[in-house]
Order: structure tokens, then sequence, then C-alpha cells
């Protein structure tokens, strides 16, 4: 800085010497120096006209002055006299002055007394240097001769320092001077024009004015801007650049019109002698243009003072800026690196486990990468600054530490990094020790387990057994830790309290394996060596079993299913009928092993399970206490934005129940079977109402997903993280209770896998199945509120039964062809919701985002009422399709899962619901009409009495009902008509043993009572009647007049049968009731808008049930395009 500061001072110093020399120079062209008078300043005297200098020359170079005839001489005033005779004689050059001027006075026209007075006045007053006065005298005769006689006596008062000469005549005059250097006034040819001379005059000199007044700006100009304080910031640098550089353009701007003005003065004077060639310039034309032309050197000497000065003021400007843009960036890279700094000091955790070391160290590669442009920058940054230092830059000596500070910060991240990732590396190695060792403990256990104790009572068995034992021992040393001191020397860096305990656990784990293999290779080595030579099986006699010491095989195995509580009988090992007494000892001690090998596993479980779930506790209150809670902190007020207020029950749902629960009951409960961790399903079992509550959390969390989306930057997150010490956001602890619900099944799993034998193996499972049923529950409900478009309430569709995404063929009766040819062959991609009551048909719209906004919404399209429904479930050609049909097959659904068991699963549970709903309504039908039967008439016919008739019926009905699931309605099965070959209405009705077996087609109508196939065979025959509503579709053309009367279009209601094949009916459209024959009835009953359904199977097109529920057709059904959109 300082050596800059004196080139600046320097370069100003420069410049000023050399504006003032070109402002001593323009003074001494114009000889200002010596007469500092101007044109501009004595114009009007010179307009006069009484002396001028025309630029003619003497013999030897002398200046010639010209006195024109003047009759007003006199009458000059002095000191105008005295300015013109000044101005005149500083105008020739300094060398022709010092030879001396030559007067011309031209009195021809005037008087002797004004010659003598003009002379006189001329010698008193003269400036300069004389070197001859001609005068010419008065031409009249009376005045030439009073001049010779007054010239002669008054010679003395004509003494001057040079001569003077009395001139007669104009060619005397020649004698003295050339007649080119004279006018044409005294004869000469000299041009001369006062008026132009004038105007010259006063152009150079007002150019010389602008000379002088450009250099002396200039040097004020480059002082000013040498005198500016630099700015310390960048806007204030860049303000100051601009300005300066506004300035210069306005100096250079008026150089250019000086010069331009000098260039047009010049011009004007070389005009005259370029338009006439044969004419030579005089000295004064010369004199001018060598004035002009000095003058524009010095204005160009001038401009490139000016130039050089602001070339160096230019570069410390911009270096300037650049040093304000070098510190401002530094300022903020060294704040981006102490914030790494700060934050790669927070990495201290070096993981408890394999996962989670690896987890740290992608945490640290993330870290790394998202800080490397930060340290990119910085390192940039010093480049930067050394490029400055190479190109001289006049700040070097602050430029230089900053670089140096840069590169100290950058290396000392770089090698934070480093030492962080080689922690971690010891930390992955030590941990991969561990998980090798415990998994090669696993791996022993498991082959203790695993060998079969039958073969091992063998000597070969026992051999080989003892050869995989020995085998598998030699693997342990690439995988068991050898000494424990060395792992505490080796990894001391990093050994926290907790490591040092998992290391010991691990070690004794590892310790007590090997202790059961040392007891399992001792028993096998006596068993190996107990046969020494081969033995001749015999067939014992009965007294030496009777002198057996030894127990029966029978008494025996029953003492230790006793003893272990049927243990032995749900094992994996089949025990022999009968063994040597040592062979028994030798099970023994494997069975043991084996039970000791489970035992463990299991206590390893069950530690883990309660570890994570104390874990588990902590990680839920350090939520609501570090973030729920401090939103309610009126201190933390002003850091919560706009978005996030009254956003807590919304951001946190029901986490706070979800604590309660888990830290005052769960967690206290899990604690009791830390003995008996086989047992622990039962805790599960018992508190699975509570565990109802984490379908409200997921459900909703992307809510809460959506108002941390919108948040996520907000201050106050980041003050709640900074004190609670978190690495991660809110947004991985709002994660934790989705996968804490998820790895109870992954722990329930692992305990049943170790207690298949045990006591509480039904409870596990049993757990385990229900909370992968709480699972699917909270999955499904994910899916169920993504359901746009749906008017209803999905609550009133009944429980959830399945969801999931298919292809989807509709072939429907109704609609133009062309639209059912392209629904026919062209599969929907829809997602089928079958709840209890209804199955919902939406399309699946994937949406982009992150987080629960990738979770895709469903658009309604079309329901079916399940009362209306039924199934196909087997359709030719793909074993992944069946059929959904409804309305008496108008509206067909082919339906493709994705996998044959998918659709296994689904055909299963639309059975069950079917089922049950058949079940449902049976039992409700027949309740209906044993009330209806206490109130019957009696028929007409006397052949029977109806309560005869009504008491077989009734003894039917009560036999009927103790088959709830049977379908025969009010009809016997023996009325049944023959089902068709390929598929028919399906039926739990018991079948003849020659029956198919192949019942495809399901419903929960009631069974056919004609079916469409037997009509186009030719199948004739009454149609068989079932209680319900119909509509009459022809008139009775003989009816009996004691039988009931009805009408084309009537709507009449079968009640119920009586004898003599004749049926109670009531006619709905006449209010009139009666017997009507059972043949006359069939034929003239039509279908009903409300008692009907249909069931199909593959080969027909679908056979007409009569039923008492009621169709939904009307209410459920949409138009085709509905269902494609």
């Amino acid at each position: 800085m300082r050596f800059w500061l004196r080139n600046e001072e320097m370069a100003l110093e420069e410049m000023v010497q050399r504006l003032n020399a070109v402002s001593a120079r323009t003074d001494e062209i114009m000889h200002q120096d010596i007469t500092p008078l101007c044109a501009a300043d004595i114009q009007d005297q010179l307009r006069k006209r009484f002396a001028y200098l025309s630029g003619g020359r003497g013999q030897d170079g002398s200046p010639v002055i010209t006195f024109p005839d003047y009759p007003a001489f006199s009458d000059v005033p002095d000191k105008e006299f005295q300015n013109v005779m000044t101005y005149l004689t500083s105008i020739p050059s300094l060398q022709d002055a010092g030879i001396g001027f030559i007067l011309v006075i031209d009195r021809r026209q005037d008087k002797w007394t004004s010659v003598k007075a003009s002379v006189l006045r001329i010698a008193a007053s003269f400036p300069a240097n004389l070197q001859r006065v001609l005068v010419l005298r008065p031409t009249g005769f009376f005045q030439r001769t009073l001049s010779d006689l007054a010239f002669r006596f008054n010679r003395d008062d004509f003494k001057m320092k040079v001569p003077v000469t009395m001139l007669s005549s104009v060619p005397e005059l020649h004698d003295y001077i050339d007649k080119s250097q004279l006018t044409e006034d005294l004869g000469g040819t000299l041009d001369y024009c006062h008026t132009k001379w004038l105007c010259h005059r006063t152009a150079i000199e007002s150019f010389a004015v602008m000379v002088k007044q450009t250099a002396q700006m200039l040097q004020s100009f480059g002082t000013e801007l040498a005198e500016t304080e630099l700015p310390n910031d960048v806007p204030s640098t860049s303000s100051v650049l601009i300005a300066h550089t506004e300035k210069k353009h306005k100096a250079k701007e008026n150089m250019r019109l000086a010069l331009d003005e000098g260039r047009s003065i010049l011009e004007s004077i070389r005009e005259p002698l370029a338009r006439s060639t044969e004419q030579s310039p005089n000295q004064d034309q010369l004199d001018n243009q060598t004035t002009v032309q000095r003058l524009l050197a010095q204005l160009n000497e001038t401009e490139a003072a000016f130039d050089e000065f602001w070339a160096k003021h230019q570069q410390k400007l911009e270096q300037c800026l650049q040093l304000r843009h070098f510190e401002q960036d530094f300022r903020e890279v060294k704040a981006a690196l102490d914030t790494l700094a700060q934050k790669i000091v927070t990495f201290t955790d070096v993981g408890n486990s394999l996962a989670h070391v690896e987890h740290l160290l992608k945490d640290l590669t993330s870290f790394e990468e998202k800080s490397s442009a930060a340290v990119e920058r910085a390192r940039a940054l010093s480049l930067e600054g050394e490029q400055l230092i190479g190109n001289k830059h006049y700040a070097v000596d602050s430029i230089r530490p900053k670089c140096h500070e840069l590169q100290h910060l950058c290396d000392q991240f770089a090698a934070e990094v480093g030492r962080r990732r080689g922690l971690l590396g010891k930390s992955l190695e030590l941990h991969s020790l561990l998980e090798a060792s415990m998994k090669w403990c696993d791996e022993g256990i498991y082959l203790l387990a695993s060998q079969p104790v039958d073969k091992c009572q063998s000597q070969d068995g026992a051999e080989a057994a003892l050869q995989e034992i020995e085998k598998f021992l030699e693997t342990g040393a690439e995988n068991k830790i050898q000494e424990l001191n060395k792992i505490y020397q080796d990894y001391e860096l990093i050994l926290t309290q907790d490591l040092r305990e998992h290391v010991q656990k691990v070690f004794q784990k590892q310790e007590s394996m090997e202790e059961m293999f040392h007891r399992r290779q001792a028993s096998l080595k006596k068993l190996a060596a107990k046969q020494t030579r081969p033995v001749q099986p015999v067939a014992p006699r009965p007294e030496a079993l009777a002198k057996s010491p030894c127990a029966s095989p029978g008494i025996r195995r029953g003492s230790e299913n006793s003893s272990c509580e049927g243990s032995a009988q749900r094992g994996p090992y089949r025990r022999a009928k009968s063994e040597m007494s040592e062979g028994r000892q030798g099970r023994g001690s494997s069975t043991g092993d084996e039970e000791e090998s489970l035992a463990i596993l299991r206590r390893h479980v069950m530690n883990e399970l309660l570890d994570t779930e104390r874990a588990y506790v902590e990680e839920l209150l350090c939520v609501l206490e570090g973030y729920a809670a401090e939103m309610d902190n009126p201190l933390m007020t002003h850091l919560i934005s706009t978005g996030l207020q009254n956003k807590k029950d919304v951001l946190f749902g029901n986490m706070e129940e979800i604590y309660h629960f888990h830290n005052r009951i769960f967690l206290r409960e899990l604690e009791n079977y830390i003995d008996c961790p086989e047992l622990v399903g039962r805790c599960f079992l018992e508190r699975l109402e509570e565990f109802q509550m984490y379908e409200k959390y997921c459900q909703n969390k992307p809510r809460s997903e959506s108002v941390w989306r919108q948040c996520a930057d907000c201050p106050f997150f980041q003050e709640c993280q900074k004190k609670l010490d978190h690495k991660l956001s809110l947004d991985s602890y709002l994660l934790k209770p989705v996968q804490r619900i998820t790895k109870y099944q992954l722990l329930l799993k692992e305990m049943l896998k170790y207690s298949k034998s045990c006591e509480g193996a039904e409870d596990l499972q049993e757990a385990l199945s229900s909370i992968l049923g709480i699972l699917k529950a909270v999955n499904d409900s994910m899916h169920l509120i993504a359901i746009t478009g749906y008017d209803g309430n999905l609550s009133d569709l009944g429980k959830l039964l399945m969801q999931g995404s298919f292809s989807v063929w509709t072939d429907h009766k109704k609609g133009h062809s062309k639209v059912k040819d392209l629904a026919r062959f062209k599969p929907m991609q829809r997602h089928l919701f079958l709840h209890e009551k209804a199955v919902l048909f939406c399309k699946k719209r994937e949406e982009n985002g992150e987080g629960y906004e990738k979770a895709p919404s469903y658009s309604y399209k079309q329901s079916l009422n399940m009362a209306a429904v039924g199934i196909t479930e087997n359709v030719k050609g793909d074993v992944r399709k069946f059929e959904i049909w409804y309305n008496a097959r108008e509206e067909v659904y082919i339906i493709q899962a994705p996998t044959p068991e998918i659709k296994a699963a689904w055909v299963s549970e639309i059975r069950k619901l079917l089922t049950s709903q058949l079940q449902a309504f049976r039992e409700a039908s027949q309740h209906r009409v044993l009330e209806q039967s206490q109130s019957l008439p009696l028929p007409a016919t006397a052949s029977a009495s109806p309560s005869k008739g009504n008491t077989r019926n009734v003894k039917k009905l009560e036999e009927r009902k103790t088959d709830p699931l049977s379908l025969e309605g009010y009809v016997s099965s023996t009325s049944l008509p023959k089902a068709p070959e390929k598929g028919r209405g399906w039926s739990k009705t018991s079948q003849p043993s020659e029956a198919p077996e192949d019942n495809d087609g399901w419903s929960s109508a009631e069974e056919p009572l004609n079916s469409s196939d037997a009509e186009e065979e030719g199948g004739v025959g009454p149609r068989k009647l079932v209680p319900g509503r119909f509509t009459v579709v022809a008139d009775d053309e003989k009816g009996s007049p004691d039988m009931l009367v009805m009408r084309s279009g009537d709507l009449v209601e079968v009640v119920q049968e009586g004898e003599d094949c004749l049926w109670y009916v009531r006619n709905l459209t006449s209010s009139k009731e009666g017997w009507v024959p059972a043949g006359s009835l069939s034929a003239r009953l039509g279908k009903s808008s409300s008692a009907q359904c249909l069931s199909s199977s593959e080969s027909s097109a679908g056979s007409t049930l009569l039923s008492s529920s009621s169709s939904c057709s009307e209410s459920c059904g949409v138009p085709l395009s509905d269902l494609q959109g």
C-alpha cells in the first residue's frame, strides 16, 4: 500500500510538472511572459489601424511596422498608443525583434506639424529596438519645402537612437524595403487584410488560453483524483470508479474540442495559401502557423501527460475494486469455513453398530460433498489473490496474509475431515470385526443346533459331526476376536464406554459359544471313541430286557416329555425309539446345548427389543420437549414463521399420546419379560388396542410432511436443533414412529424363530400376525385417505378388507358395440378397494415431489354394491384373471391380478364376504317368512286344510334352520335344477358324489330358478318359484273364478306355497290376494326391478336367480366412459 501511495504521488507530481511546463511554454509561445497583452484586450484600439504589423520584413529581416495616414493620430490617447505599440512589438519572435523594427510613417497627406508631432511621439514611446524610421513627408509643394527647411533647422529635435530618413516619394521607400514586403498603399505587393489579421490573432490567442486552461484544469483534476480517499466497500469503490471515469471522459472531451479548435485555426491560416499557389506566405503568416502548431503540440503533450496519469489512477481504482471484492469474498468464505469447522467438530460419534458407522460415513461423505463448494471457492479465492500479487497489486501486504489464512483453513478442514474419516474407518473396522465375530457365533450356534442328534449316536456320525465342528473352529482365526487387550490398544482412540461394553459382550458371547463347542466336542469324542469293533445286532431276549437297568424308551420318553412340557414332540429332531444308555446321555447333552443356544439368541433379541424401545422413548421425549414444547415458549415466538403458527398439532400429530403409552405402559411391561423372552408375545397381544393409535399418526403424516416442507428453513427449527445438538433435522425424528411400528414385526419374527418349541410360540405367532395386521391397516388407511372424488362417506362402506392395482377389462351388455369392443380389448389400470359393503374402482395418479408427496392419489371412478355382486373364479387363458359381475351380468369386469397368489387372495376374500352376506340374508328371509305364515288364510281346495300345510311348511323351515349356510331358500334340494357342465351358480347345499367340483361362480343371491342353458337346449317345464315380488307379463285368459285375477303389468307378491301346487299370492296393484296354481303362476311372472341378481360361470351367459335382496344396478352403475376415465 505504501509503495502504491508513493507511486501515486510520483505520478501526480510528474503530471503536474509536465502540465506546468505546458503552461509556461504556452506563455512563452505567446510572449505572455514578457507582454501579457492580448488582442482581445485592445481589440477596439487595434481596429483604429493607426499602426499595424503587416508581416513585411526589411532586407536584414527586421519587422516592419506601418503607420498609415491617420488624420486623428494626434487624438489617440497615449495609453492606447502605448498598448498598441507594446502589443505589435510583442508579436514577432524574439530573434526578429532583436534585430530591430523598421517604422514606415506615411504622412504624404498630412502637414509638417503633424509629421513632427507624430515622429516625436513615436520616438518618445516606442517600446522596442528601432533599426530605422522611414517617413514619407507631405507631397504638397509648400508642405514638402517647409518640411525640408524645418527638418534641417530642427534636426536636433529628431535625435533618436536610430536615424530618421525623410522620403519624398514611394520609389525612394523601395530603395530601403522591397516592394514584396510593402502593402499596396505603399506601392508594394504584400497581401494584407487588417480585419483578417486581427481575427487570426484573436483566435490564436484564444486557443493559447484554451491550451493553458486545459493544462490547469487537468492539473487540478489530477490532484483531485489523487487526493480522493479510497472507500472500504465494493459499492462505494465502484461508484468512485464510475464517477472518476465520467470526469475523465469530460476532460478528454474538452481536450478534443481544444484540438479541433487549434486544427480549425491552422486550417484557416493555410487556406489562403492553398487557394493561391503563386503567392508565398509572409513571415507573419508563417509565424502564426508556427505558433498554432506549437500550441497544438503543447495540447498533445497535455493529453499525453494526463493519459499517463489516468492510466495509473485507473489501475489504482481497479485494483482497489479488486481488493474490495477480494476482501468481501474473503469474509464470506471465511465465515463459511468457520461454519464448516464448527460443524465438523460436532461429528464426534463413532457409531454403535456397523450400519450406524456406515450411516455416519455416508453423512460425513455427504457433508464433505456439500462443503466442497465452499472449500473450492476458498482455494479459488486464494489463487485469485496470488494472481493479484503476481499482477503487482498495490495491496500485496494485505492480500498475502489472507491467502495464507484461506489455505490454512482449507488444509485444516481437510485434515479434520480426514481425521474423522480415519476414526470412522477404524470404527468401521472394529464393528466389522465385531459383526464378523457375532455372525461367526451365530453360525456356530446354528451349526450346533442343526446337527442331527440321532446321526451323532453312531461312530461315523459322531466323527462327521466332530470334523464339522473342527472345520468350523478353524474359520475362527479370521472372524473371532483373538485378544481383548489388543483390541483395546488398537482402537483406543474410538473406544467409548458404550463401545467398550459392547466389545466385552461380544467377547463374552464368543467365549460362551466356544465353551459350548468344547463341550460338544467332548461329547462327540466320547461317542466316536466308544465303538472300537463292529458289533453284530442280536435280537434281545425277554429276560435280558427285564434285567436291563435302563428304563424303557417309552418310559424315558414320557418322562422327558413331562419335564420339557412336550417340547420334544414339537422340536425339529425325531428321537430314536431305542438307544443305548450312553447314546441317551450324549443326546441329552446335545439337546441341552441346543436349548442353551436358542436361549442365548432369545435373550439377544429381547435385549435388542428393550434397548431400542428405551432409545425410542428417549427420542420421542427429546422431540416433544425440544420442539413441541418450545413452540409454546414465549421466548421462541419471534423465531416461528407465520406459516408455522398454530400448526403444532398438525406437525406432531398424536406423538404425545404415543410417547405416554410407550413410556408409562409398554416399556415397563416389556421389562417384566426380560427373564422369559419367549413369552413376550403376550405383552403385544394385551396392548393391541393401543397400537391402533399408530394408524392415526400415519394418516396425519402427509399433512405433517406438508407443514415441514413449507417451514423447514424456519429459524425456530434451526435454533431447537442447535440446542438439542442433533445432527439430523426434525423430519428424521418425525419418522421414528413409522419406523418403530415396522420394527416390531422384525423382532417378533426373530423371537419366534428361536422359540418354536417353547410355551409362548403360539402367542408370538398371534402377536406377529396382529402387528402385521396393524401394519396392513395402516398401509390401507394411507391409501384410503388418498381417494378423491367420492361423494359419500367411506366409513359407511364398512371395513377396508383389501386394496391393490389391477388391469381391468369391461364387457357390458348395454352400450354401443364399438365401445364394448374397445373396452374388451383395451385394459384399464385401476386400483380396487374391497370394503365389506362395496368394491371401489379408482384410477391411480402418481404425484411428483419428495417424501409423502410421492404417495399416489386415487380418482374415484366406480363402485359396486357387494349385495349384488358375483364372481367367476377362473377365466380361460390366464390364471391371474377372474370376473366380478353385476346386475344380471349387464356389467362384467374382468380383473387381472399381478400374480396368481394375489388373485387367489382376492377371490378367497370375496368368497368369504359373499358367504357371510348370504348367511345373514337367509336368516333374515326365514325369519320374515315365519312371521308371515302365522296370518295366512286357508286355501280354497277341500282336499287338504291350510293348517296342515302350514304346519308342514313350518316344520320344513325349522329343519332348514339347522343348516344356516344352505342356499335352498324355500325350495327343497331335490327340486333344484341340474347344474351346467362347465359352471353353475354358487350353492352350499349338499352335492351328489358325481357332481362336478369346478364350482367357480359365486353370488350372495339365492340358487337358480331356471338356467339360460336349459332353455337353449329346449328344456321345458314350469319355472321353480320362490317367495318374492314379481311383475305379471301375461293376462290370465282361462282363469278360474275362484282364483286370484292377475293382469299384465300387475305387481304381485308370492307369499307361500300351499298343497296341490297352489301358491298364495297378493296382487299389490289391485290390493287383492288368493291362491294361484303354480304352473299358471310361473308362466305369467316376469322379472321385478327390485328382486333380481345374477350368477354366472365361464360357459354360460348367466342364469337367472330370484332373490329378496335389493339390486343396486340403478344406484351404483355408471356409464362405461366414466369407468374408463
